[in-house]
């Protein structure tokens, strides 16, 4: 599993952690670029033979990990920063369009009340304003969602990912602890010949007689 206190995770210093000094998410962090750390880490670490798994630092991996997690924050502020550029963006156009419309009024009243007409065209402003709030609006409001999908699908990957690394650790110390199993019964197995092999030869020394020494198994209860 992931540590808890990820306040406590070691900074780098080149390439290296310093023990005992808190990381902190530092802005301007390529989540990509971390990610892609973090499969170099597992494709570069060494490989069991025989079993055909992947031996990974897990302090490694998990720190690497604890970075992107902290740094997803720093994504999300960048997300929240363009939107609220493009809610600027939007005031500004709708400022621009309201002096817009204002000229465009005042231009209208001074030739409409000259034709009679000036009640017309208050009506058509009107309209003309309502379209541009109703329009600003709309895109206001698509510009959040999209920001907010965005969001919520950084954090559905990031779980995954974790999932995933997690499971493979597992899945790595299993398929550790067999081998260690595998080579120990093997050891097993060889020191089994190696009594009988003794045994053999102590009964052929006591068949012909031998030389009077007394030879101690090295495993009586076997």
């Amino acid at each position: 599993m992931l540590r808890q206190n990820s306040a406590n995770i070691e900074p780098e210093v080149n390439g290296q952690n310093v023990e005992g000094e808190p990381t902190t998410a530092s802005p301007g962090v390529d989540i990509q670029r971390e990610l892609n750390r973090l499969e170099e880490i597992i494709l570069d670490s060494p490989r069991i033979p025989f079993v055909g798994r992947t031996l990974i630092d897990e302090e490694q991996l998990l720190d690497q990990l604890d970075i992107v997690r902290l740094n997803l924050p720093v994504a999300f502020q960048e997300a929240e920063m363009i939107v609220r550029h493009k809610d600027e963006i939007l005031q500004e156009a709708e400022l621009y369009a309201e002096e817009i419309i204002e000229n465009a009024e005042q231009r209208a009243s001074q030739i409409l009340n000259e034709m009679g007409l000036v009640q017309q065209a208050k009506v058509e402003s009107d309209q003309l304003r309502n379209q541009v709030q109703l329009d600003c609006e709309a895109i206001q409001q698509a510009t959040i969602a999209e920001i907010e999908q965005i969001r919520y699908q950084a954090q559905q990957e990031l779980e995954e990912m974790r999932a995933r690394a997690i499971a493979e650790c597992d899945e790595i110390q299993n398929g550790a602890d067999d081998y260690a199993d595998h080579v120990l019964d093997s050891i097993e197995q060889q020191l089994t010949d190696m009594l009988k092999v003794i045994r053999n030869g102590r009964q052929q020394l006591e068949g012909d007689g031998g030389y009077g020494t007394d030879i101690t198994p090295l495993n009586p209860e076997v």
